[in-house]
């Protein structure tokens, strides 16, 4: 097959990554305003569409980070395969994960799948980036996430401890449509930029590019790509977040938004790393759940959005890995 035929191929199924990745993290950004009624399901997804094309052309450290720091694969076909190889297990691990209502990282199972598919390929794996940029804030951002969440909803409550709740609610209601755009805009700023950087990837193994630069394409298509994929929806891990973790009101939607994309923008801004807008929200809903009482946090569902997370790197590594081995041979 014609390298260049090929590679277009490749870029395809990014895009389908990007698409199944929108709708897989739709609930990120609107599942606490639908639940608590801040927003109906269908503004909420035309708002999150909107804000994720917004900001995915907002930056490119994050697509940098995926496109030159996770592997290195070889030029040629060999690395367009190993690349193939990679997204494959990331869209598996998304549609499991999806099928089941858990909440998993879609951009975890990504660089999970690039991961093994270098590790089956023995293609250079920078583990120096993967730690500093992907490990690190795998386990600090749920614990910053929770415990700002849960500090900043401590505040709010004292501070409104006096005010009428039916016009407390109506206010914060009300703010949610704009805590809830920002976590939309967060969210297309991280995770349609990861799809940028693997098909930065694929066209440089394909000798159709040099450097790290986006071209306004990628930028275009990845951007489009995620937004469809949020408009579609993702209802099921939408219930999970929105009513299964805890049962949200308006004033707790609000502040767990209003963290969670503030550590979207300094990740993203601050620190070029490619954290997960799911650990991160979901964290967030439970920092300020516990403010009711630590049992108000429905723990065995958290649990399950736990070991989701926990299996997320290895499973989607596990899929690419196979997949690279059962492709290799017949690459001659």
């Amino acid at each position: 097959m014609d390298i260049v035929v090929l590679a277009i191929i490749v870029i395809g199924i990014a895009l389908a990554f990007d698409y199944t990745n929108g709708f897989h993290d739709a609930a990120n950004a609107i599942a606490t305003s639908v639940s608590t009624r801040a927003l109906t399901p269908r503004a909420a997804l035309i708002m999150a569409a909107v804000m994720n094309l917004v900001g995915a052309l907002l930056g490119t450290s994050v697509a940098t980070t995926i496109g030159s720091g996770i592997i290195t694969p070889p030029e040629g076909v060999a690395g367009i395969v190993v690349i193939f190889a990679g997204l494959m297990g990331a869209i598996s691990w998304n549609l499991f994960t999806w099928w089941k209502g858990l909440p998993s990282s879609s951009s975890h199972a990504l660089i999970g799948g690039l991961t093994g598919a270098g590790l089956a390929s023995a293609t250079t794996v920078h583990w120096n980036v993967i730690l500093d940029k992907v490990v690190i804030p795998m386990v600090i951002s749920p614990i910053v996430g929770f415990t700002l969440a849960f500090l900043l909803m401590v505040a709010v409550l004292w501070l409104v401890r006096n005010a009428r709740p039916a016009s407390t609610y109506r206010r914060f209601r009300m703010s949610q449509t704009v805590s809830a755009a920002a976590m939309a805009l967060g969210h297309g700023l991280q995770d349609a930029q990861k799809t940028m950087g693997v098909i930065v990837l694929v066209l440089v193994a394909a000798g159709l590019h040099e450097g790290t630069d986006i071209p306004l394409w990628v930028k275009l298509s990845a951007a489009t790509a995620i937004s469809l994929g949020t408009y579609s929806g993702g209802w099921r891990i939408m219930r999970t977040l929105g009513r299964k973790v805890i049962e949200l009101d308006p004033a707790r939607g609000f502040v767990a938004e209003s963290v969670a994309s503030g550590i979207l923008y300094t990740t993203a801004f601050v620190f070029a790393a490619p954290i997960s807008t799911t650990q991160t929200i979901t964290s967030a809903i439970m920092g300020v759940g516990a403010t009711r009482r630590i049992s108000a946090v429905r723990w065995g569902m958290a649990a399950n959005i736990a070991w989701a997370w926990l299996f997320t790197l290895p499973a989607s590594a596990l899929v690419a890995a196979v997949i690279y081995l059962i492709i290799h041979p017949f690459l001659g």
